[in-house]
């Protein structure tokens, strides 16, 4: 038996899932409403003979329906694919195809991204369009309500498996495969070291297709925790459903707490804040002056902060205790993760402040990148696996990611990848050349920009942006774009981006 229906059993009364949206009535379902929604879905699965190979596309906003959809999946023996509803048509077509997904779960939002690809599509063989017209519901409600018995329930771990997309530096994304459940003995350390109570109160600060608010969502139902979902995030609605629920706990980006704590004092001053008792931070990194904003507006002890990927887990924790005084680290190995830095040639690094490419073992990592294999290998180094970032750590052992080795950028809390981008504006008839890189952004972490070499006289950043705005999801079109007569470039004819980066970040910081 799953711990969703183990939940519904020892306490079937209490909410599971808060969705309360402004000006509509809050939708609640308790632990025995949710239990048997999942089970009716993943009877409509079955029936539609999913297995353990099958690969199920989610999407859509935050929502209750959503979340039954997660633990449906999984109790079904499938495959979850989250779908990021942000992308283009050709970048859905993309994961949607690649993943081989036979069945898509998509709410009436974004049904249209769906339908538009169907044509690309040809694999997916049913689409299940959920909060529509009631058509969905009515087939719902056919299904029984008792835990089902996927054809795979001899197989321990094929239950929970996810296929994460996350793009590499080939700008193709990637699916990061997890044929496993995860570590208990290192799940139940983390869960220790931060303090997670069975009365903790979760609310969703970002989507549930990115791997962060996703996955501690699934830590929360695991504990028997209540989740609010924030259908779409607003600061003032955020501090609101905070205030409202007694929200405990969260896993959120700088980018939205960024812009809670710049709301006006007044604003602040009317919702209730001392609930919150452990938030996590993470998604990008964090600079101290936005730690203090944070610390100025909620309780001193509640600020956590973690160093992890889709692809490798959690792997290093900072306390609370140590923000201010260790500012810039990402904190020490967590519970059950071993970490090794590799210089460039292969050295293993052992003394402090010396960087390296930093490679994580552990049982949470991935297993594979999904018909990617040569990619998966150049990420491993025996039983080590690294996502490219470069870190170094100090004599007490605490870690600090210093570069990312494939210069992904993270703005607003997304992983924008420079190689996906400059596929897509190599293609523009505007540009000869182009190289894409993030210089730091006060709002967004990182800000998009683009140097770019003109193909002719007259092209303007209008209409380079308004290229990259047709072919790519918002949050990876540049947000400024530099002229330059050539591109700096090593002898072998590699773009110089650092030097780039260093030579443009005031003027792409200012929009110039």
């Amino acid at each position: 038996m799953d711990l969703l229906s183990l939940h519904a059993k020892a306490q079937p009364d209490k909410p599971a899932v808060v969705d309360d949206r402004p000006g509509a009535a809050p939708l609640v379902w308790t632990f025995d409403e949710l239990d048997r929604r999942a089970n009716q879905l993943a009877h409509l699965l079955l029936s539609l003979e999913v297995d353990s190979d099958t690969k199920v596309i989610w999407c859509g906003q935050n929502s209750a329906a959503l979340l039954a959809g997660f633990h449906a999946i999984r109790k079904a023996g499938a495959v979850g694919v989250p779908l990021n509803y942000r992308l283009t048509p050709d970048e859905a077509a993309y994961v949607i195809d690649n993943s081989d997904a036979a069945i898509v779960y998509v709410d009436e939002e974004y049904r249209g991204l769906v339908e538009a690809v169907r044509d690309r599509t040809p694999k997916v063989r049913e689409v299940l369009v959920f909060d529509g017209d009631g058509s969905f519901e009515r087939r719902l409600e056919s299904m029984p309500d008792t835990a089902p018995s996927p054809s795979d329930d001899e197989q321990p771990d094929a239950a929970g498996r996810t296929m994460i997309y996350t793009s590499g530096t080939t700008g193709k994304p990637k699916g990061a495969v997890r044929n496993r459940r995860l570590d208990p003995n290192a799940t139940s350390g983390l869960i220790g070291l931060i303090g997670y109570v069975p009365d903790d109160v979760y609310i969703t600060t970002g989507p549930l297709y990115h791997s962060g608010p996703g996955g501690f969502a699934a830590i929360a139902h695991a504990l028997g925790n209540t989740v609010v979902v924030q259908h779409r995030f607003d600061p003032e609605d955020w501090l609101r459903l905070v205030d409202r629920y007694k929200v405990t706990t969260t896993f959120t980006a700088p980018t939205p707490i960024r812009m809670v704590c710049s709301l006006p004092a007044e604003v602040k001053a009317r919702y209730d804040r001392s609930s919150m008792k452990r938030l996590i931070a993470n998604a990008a990194p964090w600079t101290l002056a936005l730690k203090k904003m944070y610390l100025a507006d909620f309780p001193a002890d509640s600020l956590w902060e973690v160093y992890g990927s889709t692809e490798l887990g959690v792997d290093t924790v900072l306390g609370p205790e140590d923000h201010l005084r260790k500012p810039g680290s990402c904190g020490k190995p967590a519970p059950g993760i071993e970490i090794k830095l590799f210089d460039e040639e292969g050295r293993e690094v052992t003394e402090p402040y010396k960087t390296g490419e930093l490679y994580v073992r552990s049982a949470a990592v991935f297993n594979e990148y999904y018909k990617a294999e040569e990619k998966y290998r150049e990420a491993t180094r025996g039983d080590f696996h690294t996502v490219g970032d470069i870190a170094y750590f100090d004599e007490e052992g605490y870690y600090y990611i210093a570069d990312r080795k494939n210069d992904m950028i993270i703005s607003g809390g997304m992983n924008v990848y420079p190689a996906e981008i400059e596929a897509v504006l190599d293609e523009s008839p505007d540009l000869y050349e182009v190289a894409v890189f993030g210089v730091p952004d006060e709002q967004w972490g990182e800000r998009v920009v683009a140097a770019a070499v003109p193909a002719r006289p007259g092209v303007t950043e209008e209409s380079v942006v308004a290229y990259a705005r047709e072919h790519l999801a918002g949050y990876k079109v540049p947000r400024t774009v530099v002229f330059l007569n050539e591109l700096p470039k090593t002898g072998s004819g590699k773009v110089l981006k650092r030097q780039l980066r260093d030579r443009l970040a005031g003027r792409a910081a200012s929009g110039g």
